[in-house]
């Protein structure tokens, strides 16, 4: 019997917590699998993982045609690029400020924009032809801003809600870690649900505050998309996040990808 081999790209988004694998069958999203970020993997490492993992969800991994990368940590580029090149037998593409992304980069400089940041611009502009705010909930919670005319404008960046927790666990010896997930009421009858009230309702209106001050510098209203880990915990909480997408940053690597490869 015949087995007919499927063109699928490995979509790569390395942060400084996790690294999320993304698999796509053309446009159409197959998977994502995630992982913590180690500096010191192999390429060998790399593919004995991700074997194991496709594994798991009845994909051939040797049905992987095309590799993007998005990466903040730049120890990890070596393996990844060297995963790529030695197990998938082609050369990736690496997503930085230098390719013709279909936007222009008003940061500056527009290389110190991370890659991650890039590709939540590109998957936003290709969803929605106007003013658009990503927020993604990573390491760091970052703000993304892109103008109905398709410039990426620049943004905000505070420190992302676990590197928060961690910060107050280690100053109050009496605080222990807690699960992160919303409280039932914003008055904590005990420690934990005092902490939950702080740390959500808190984290929520910082976002509304700062989503408020840009759609001021804007002068309309823009849509607002939440992305990342933590972002469905929060995104319901606040005022101004229309819709949270997950898989943000891998579609926008996915999107790249494809003008590249048809030339547009």
């Amino acid at each position: 019997m015949i087995k007919w081999r499927i063109e699928l790209l490995l979509a790569i988004d390395v942060g400084n917590t996790n690294i999320s694998f993304g698999v796509y069958d053309k446009e159409k999203y197959v998977i994502t699998f995630r992982i913590n970020t180690h500096p010191v993997r192999t390429a060998d490492e790399y593919y004995a993982l991700l074997s194991s993992l496709f594994e798991s969800r009845h994909i051939d991994i040797n049905d992987i045609d095309g590799v993007i990368l998005a990466s903040v940590v730049p120890v990890t580029h070596e393996a990844l690029i060297r995963l790529s090149r030695k197990h998938f037998k082609c050369e990736p593409i690496i997503l930085s400020s230098k390719l013709d992304l279909g936007f222009n980069i008003k940061y500056k400089p527009a290389s110190a924009v991370g890659a991650d940041r890039l590709a939540n611009a590109i998957a936003a502009h290709s969803l929605y032809n106007q003013n658009v705010i990503v927020v993604d909930f990573g390491t760091a919670t970052t703000f993304d801003v892109i103008d109905k005319a398709g410039d990426y404008l620049g943004g905000a960046i505070v420190p992302g809600i676990q590197i928060s927790l961690d910060a107050l666990f280690q100053r109050a010896s009496k605080l222990t870690e807690i699960e992160l997930v919303a409280p039932k009421v914003a008055i904590g009858m005990d420690t934990e649900e005092a902490l939950l009230s702080g740390v959500i309702y808190g984290y929520a209106g910082q976002i509304d505050a700062i989503i408020s001050k840009i759609t001021e510098e804007l002068c309309e209203k823009p849509w607002v998309i939440a992305t990342g880990g933590q972002s469905y915990i929060i995104a319901e909480h606040t005022k101004y996040i229309d819709e949270a997408i997950d898989s943000l940053t891998l579609d926008g690597l996915n999107i790249l990808y494809n003008r590249i490869k048809n030339g547009s």
